[in-house]
C-alpha cells in the first residue's frame, strides 16, 4: 500500500470533514441519533445518493455509526463516534469563521443570504 503523502495537517482534517454536505451532517448528528430519512429531510438540497456516499466515507473514516434495525422497513439510525465527537472545536471554530466571513460581506453590500445561523449541534457534540 502506497504512503499517504500530506503537505500540511489541515489536508487530513479536509480529507474527513471537506465538501459541502459533511460538516452540515455532522451538525445535526450533534444533537444525538438520527434516521436516514429524519436527515434526509433536515438537509433539503442534497440528493439521496450523494448523503448515502458522504454517510459512507464518514461511517468508513470512523466518524459517524450506522446502526440497522431488523424491521420492515428497515429502520437506520447514524450517530457520532467518540472520534467523531472530538472534531467538535474544529466545526465550531469554522461555523464562527464562516458567519463572520459572510457578515462582513454582508456589510460591504455583497447578497450574501445565510440561512440557518445556528450550529449549536456542534456545541452539542
Amino acid at each position: 500500500m502506497a504512503q499517504q503523502v500530506y503537505q500540511l495537517g489541515i489536508e487530513a482534517t479536509l480529507k474527513i470533514i471537506g465538501g459541502k454536505w459533511k460538516p452540515i451532517i455532522l451538525c445535526h448528528l450533534g444533537y444525538g441519533e438520527v434516521r436516514s430519512g429524519e436527515l434526509k429531510k433536515k438537509i433539503p438540497g442534497v440528493s439521496q445518493k450523494v448523503l448515502t456516499e458522504q454517510l459512507k466515507e464518514l461511517e468508513a473514516d470512523g466518524i459517524i455509526s450506522r446502526q440497522v434495525y431488523n424491521e420492515v422497513p428497515p429502520k437506520v439510525i447514524y450517530s457520532l463516534t467518540e472520534e467523531g465527537k472530538t472534531l467538535r472545536e474544529v466545526l465550531i471554530t469554522m461555523s464562527i469563521w464562516g458567519e463572520n466571513r459572510i457578515n462582513k460581506a454582508q456589510e460591504n453590500g455583497e447578497e450574501v443570504l445565510l440561512i440557518n445561523k445556528n450550529h449549536n449541534g456542534f456545541m452539542e457534540m
